[in-house]
């Protein structure tokens, strides 16, 4: 160019060889970049350079003018889309939180009984904010027929009041029901103009899928795909987004989530069947305020997880209880699930030693994750498991379950000799033990042994049977797990379906 006299510079690259040069470069530096000159501005928005779009956003007006920029120059071509709507600026006044979870039952009879609590403006106005980011994404991408991949999730910490978003608040927020209609629309359009769709997930999206959503899906794509993902404790009663004959046009599909009062007997056999590929990956959410609406009464029972491993020989489950009773965990937990990982989150009801005894009996040839969590305010202590009991029933699964990779404890009493005998027992097969210093407890002659620090003593020998430095964790927000528990379920959920 310079011989031919062409001016020189790095406006006068060709476009092709700009859009080549930034296909090396990470996010951020690709931004910057094109902060060069109006010519590599351009370059910056090329398809080849944006196949997938993974968006954190907060749920403040602020977000909007850069959403809808973004939105506008990468919605109509983008592959995979996935949005966590997310805020950490929620006010203190009007709820939200996974606290406000922990009230489902109480908050849920009451909105029965009379008219919903007040929310502060400051929340009304994160909830009218929320809903019209919701319209920015699905406006931008109803055209997209390239999409292959839908994943949207919404922080339950907004949508959330006492268990559920009454029709009182949203009356404040949108009136005639507008909004969410429209967003409904968007949804099915989405759907129903795909043509490479195979992975759909949508968790706590605040009525965005109802019951006729996946009706929208044309046959072909329904018979192509490969996950789907359905959660949203907010649709009322005992209603359902999928059912068993709607699941029959999904003969594809590879992994699945749902609510577990929706994973009903006749799913199981109807993913059971020969016409359908064997299934992968199963994740469940138990949660407390489903099963007061809708029951247990419809639930797979062990002829039907037995029906469904023979299709299924390399099927593993994922379970999240949260605040479930132990005697509904018991009916729950049948012999032939092929459970893999399992996570106990309380606020009100803690997990019993029965239950832990069980699934390390049961499952001790998959069984790879377990954590225990527990915020439940009690004045005379945690819970501890081992009493009444020769044995410890943590100690047991760490010596049954030898696929057992990852452990976390955190509200419940776990004794030092114990934690010792469970790093020896598994050793660096152990990836993750992380316990709070909280639960910690001592025997009294190890406090009265002036010889010996018992914290000192219990670092160095739980390191050494790992094989590896260890620490009681010391706060809570420091622990891998702590997160609000539906997002905490999301993330992994999203992760054990795609490592298929």
């Amino acid at each position: 160019m310079s011989v031919c006299g062409q001016t020189v510079g790095a406006g006068s690259l060709p476009s092709e060889l700009v859009v080549h040069i930034f296909s090396f470069l990470a996010g951020p530096d690709r931004l910057r970049a094109s902060a060069a000159c109006s010519h590599w501005r351009e370059c910056l928005f090329y398809p080849a350079l944006w196949p997938r779009l993974r968006l954190s956003l907060r749920v403040s007006p602020a977000e909007r003018p850069r959403l809808e920029f973004l939105m506008r120059k990468c919605g109509w071509f983008v592959r995979e889309l996935r949005v966590q709507f997310a805020a950490d600026n929620y006010p203190s006044g009007g709820g939200g939180g996974a606290a406000s979870a922990a009230v489902a039952g109480e908050g849920v009879a009451a909105a029965g009984d009379g008219e919903a609590p007040p929310l502060c403006p400051r929340w009304l106005d994160l909830l009218r904010t929320y809903l019209e980011l919701v319209l920015c994404v699905l406006s931008s991408v109803r055209n997209n027929r390239n999409l292959q991949k839908l994943s949207l999730f919404g922080d339950i910490s907004i949508l959330q009041q006492h268990g559920s978003i009454s029709n009182t608040y949203l009356g404040k927020v949108d009136p005639d029901g507008k909004k969410i209609k429209q967003i409904q629309q968007l949804f099915e359009e989405i759907l129903g103009n795909s043509r490479q769709l195979k992975w759909l997930s949508c968790g706590f999206m605040l009525q965005i899928v109802t019951p006729t959503s996946l009706s929208s899906l044309s046959n072909p794509i329904a018979n192509t795909m490969e996950h789907l993902s359905l959660l949203d404790n907010h649709i009322p009663g005992n209603t359902t987004l999928i059912t068993a004959v709607e699941l029959e046009r999904f003969v594809n599909l590879r992994s699945l989530a749902l609510d577990f009062c929706d994973f009903t007997a006749e799913m199981a056999r109807v993913l059971a069947d020969s016409n359908h590929v064997p299934l992968h990956r199963l994740s469940l959410l138990v949660h407390s305020v489903s099963i007061m609406h809708k029951s247990l009464d419809n639930m797979p029972e062990d002829e039907n997880w037995k029906a469904l491993t023979r299709n299924s020989a390399n099927l593993r489950v994922y379970i999240m209880a949260f605040d479930v009773k132990s005697d509904d965990m018991l009916k729950i937990l049948k012999p032939s699930i092929p459970l893999e990982r399992i996570h106990f989150d309380s606020y009100i009801t803690c997990v019993s030693g029965a239950v832990v005894d069980l699934i390390s009996r049961q499952y001790d040839k998959f069984l790879t994750h377990f954590i225990l969590m527990n915020d439940v305010i009690d004045m005379s202590g945690f819970p501890d498991l081992s009493d009444n009991r020769n044995e410890d029933p943590l100690v047991l699964l760490a010596w049954r379950c030898t696929r057992l990779s990852l452990l976390a404890v955190h509200g419940y009493t776990v004794w030092a000799h114990n934690l010792i005998a469970i790093a020896r027992l598994r050793g660096s097969d152990l990836k993750v033990l992380e316990v709070t210093e909280e639960s910690i407890d001592f025997d009294q002659g190890e406090l009265a042994d002036q010889d010996v620090d018992p914290v000192h003593n219990l670092i160095e020998q739980v390191s050494l049977g790992l094989g590896r430095p260890w620490h009681a964790v010391m706060d809570i927000e420091l622990l891998s797990v702590f997160t609000e528990p539906t997002r905490h379920f999301y993330r992994e959920m999203q992760s054990f379906s795609e490592g298929i």
